[in-house]
């Protein structure tokens, strides 16, 4: 679980994302393996080539999501650089999503739902049954606050409501902080995980578990992919309420995004690069 409902009308359960004519800026990615190779630094990666050459321009990944807040942001800008195409698959109609055939990646956003709440545990199973078929066949996932949830859930791992929630811009303790910077990352959730078995933890917080990997999967229980106007959404109408609740203001928590939205946004465009290259590349 992490943010409030998006207000929005019903899509389709899935549709095709055309890329966008818009130019990134190469980022240069240095990280921190084992071995010789410790901090080695990589070479600027261009659309559509990166380390482990498995794909080419023109990939297509599903993005899981619920249909009023399927902004993938800073994430799915990067990887729409790298020459992906996204086909949208909304959480609350499964029997529409399209098969895995063919598929390169599967990126799954958060969600205000919990996995373990009774009303949705059919999208839930639908999402988890989806995310083990692609560990299985190889296809390598991305997932994010509730998508790292039903990674977790899916892969062998537990989800279960944390001791506090953490909301706003927080640091992290990374293994990998070439990669995985400490931040500040937005958080916005209220569950926490146990890792998958045989995953490795990448980053933790107090609270929980941030970031780990399996196989060539990665999840994130923060959000690397929010922006301002994400934000702008999040704070607003149920979101305040809800920030008011826990004694947070909307007006200071969207000043601290403005003071760490462009940092973030370089610190996201440098995770996915690794990614792609490091786990996904494998």
């Amino acid at each position: 679980m992490h943010r409030p409902p998006a207000n929005g009308n019903r899509r389709s359960a899935w549709r095709t994302v055309e890329q966008p004519s818009v130019e990134f800026p190469t980022v240069t990615v240095a990280f921190s393996t084992t071995g010789n190779d410790a901090a080695a630094p990589q070479a600027p990666l261009q659309p559509g080539a990166w380390g482990g050459g498995r794909y080419s321009a023109g990939m297509r990944a599903l993005l899981i999501a619920n249909s009023a807040d399927a902004d993938a942001g800073f994430v799915g800008d990067r990887f729409r650089h790298h020459g992906f195409a996204f086909s949208e698959c909304h959480r609350e109609f499964p029997g529409e999503w399209p098969p895995l055939d063919g598929i390169d990646l599967v990126l799954s956003l958060g969600s205000e739902w919990s996995v373990y709440w009774p009303h949705v545990a059919q999208s839930v199973a639908a999402e988890a049954a989806l995310i083990g078929d692609a560990q299985r066949r190889g296809v390598s996932q991305f997932g994010i606050c509730f998508g790292n949830q039903t990674m977790a859930h899916a892969l062998g791992g537990s989800v279960e409501r944390g001791r506090e929630p953490e909301i706003g811009w927080c640091d992290v303790v990374s293994d990998v902080p070439e990669v995985i910077a400490e931040g500040p990352w937005m958080q916005w959730h209220y569950d926490v995980i146990t890792v998958p078995p045989h995953a490795e933890e990448l980053a933790r917080s107090t609270v929980g578990p941030q970031a780990w990997r399996l196989g060539r999967s990665l999840a994130t229980q923060f959000h690397p992919e929010a922006t301002e106007t994400m934000l702008a959404r999040w704070t607003t109408g149920a979101g305040a309420e809800e920030l008011a609740r826990i004694g947070v203001s909307p007006a200071e928590l969207m000043a601290e995004t403005r003071a760490n939205v462009v940092d973030s946004c370089a610190r996201a465009e440098g995770l996915v690069d690794w990614f792609l290259g490091s786990v996904a590349g494998t």
